[in-house]
């Protein structure tokens, strides 16, 4: 396996590790599926332990594996719109390194963990626009589609519960659309994959279900899964990423299998 880190954005700390395997001649493998992960961290860090985990579990599943190291709120104020760039920047990098990573271009999902998902969300709503290509200077939003979504225990709206405060929103939003991501779902956004639980103590779990009742409302694939018991950030819900047995849930673990098998049935119907 390679290892390779990007820097993803001038004068920021800012960068995109990813862990790529070669193509497999015995199987035909020339081309592998890319992820993103971008991870929580309430925008003050993100766990490079955690990140790397899901990275390389989707490694262990076919896929190209990156995650992002965005900008934090204390290197930035106001944050955005500077994550939201650098999320466009990574998936322009690996377009343009596709036949070199040995990536399908069309199969390149984001995943959002937690505020992860703030990102990916508004992304999601966003990649299509004129001033999210300005930023990243391309003149075609197909090279900043993202072709499926994650977003696991995602903080889709800031005034659902998360953040408590109204100073962190003030530092974190340049704009008022950057607040709610599900206020700005089209019939542009991508095929997603939603996973919360029911009694998240921290990011409430409207932010999951009102996102996904926009997708409905446009008549955009979705799948939603609420499980009834966890506390927030279960990442994997295995003995990989869990701190304590109540994060350690073998029912919720069954998230990750669940969106695999979702990624291949989105595949499939592209190819239909």
């Amino acid at each position: 396996m390679r290892i390779i880190r990007e820097s993803i954005r001038q004068n920021s700390n800012a960068f995109l590790q990813g862990y790529l395997k070669s193509a497999d001649v015995q199987t035909n493998q020339y081309k592998y599926p890319a992820v993103i992960v971008v991870p929580g961290g309430s925008y003050t860090h993100i766990s490079l332990h955690q990140a790397e985990s899901f990275a390389l579990n989707f490694s262990a599943n076919g896929y190209q594996s990156f995650y992002l190291r965005y900008t934090f709120e204390q290197e930035a104020m106001p944050l955005m719109p500077n994550p939201l760039e650098e999320l466009a920047n990574s998936i322009k990098y690996i377009r343009e390194n596709a036949n070199e990573f040995n990536i399908d271009e069309n199969r390149i999902v984001i995943a959002g963990f937690s505020i992860g998902g703030h990102i990916c969300s508004l992304y999601n709503d966003f990649y299509h626009t004129d001033w999210m290509q300005k930023l990243a200077g391309v003149d075609n939003a197909d090279i900043l589609k993202p072709n499926a979504v994650i977003l696991s225990y995602p903080v889709t709206n800031l005034t659902c519960g998360f953040p408590k405060d109204k100073e962190s929103i003030l530092n974190w939003v340049s704009d008022d659309q950057q607040i709610a991501a599900d206020e700005h779902v089209s019939n542009k956004n991508m095929p997603t994959f939603i996973w919360h639980t029911a009694d998240d103590p921290f990011v409430p779990v409207e932010n999951a279900l009102k996102y996904s009742i926009k997708l409905n409302e446009y008549n955009v694939d979705n799948e939603l899964h609420i499980f009834h018991h966890g506390p927030h950030g279960m990442g994997l819900a295995n003995n990989i990423t869990s701190w304590n047995e109540d994060s350690n849930n073998a029912r919720v673990a069954k998230w990750f299998d669940l969106a695999i098998t979702w990624l291949d049935e989105i595949w499939q119907k592209e190819k239909n």
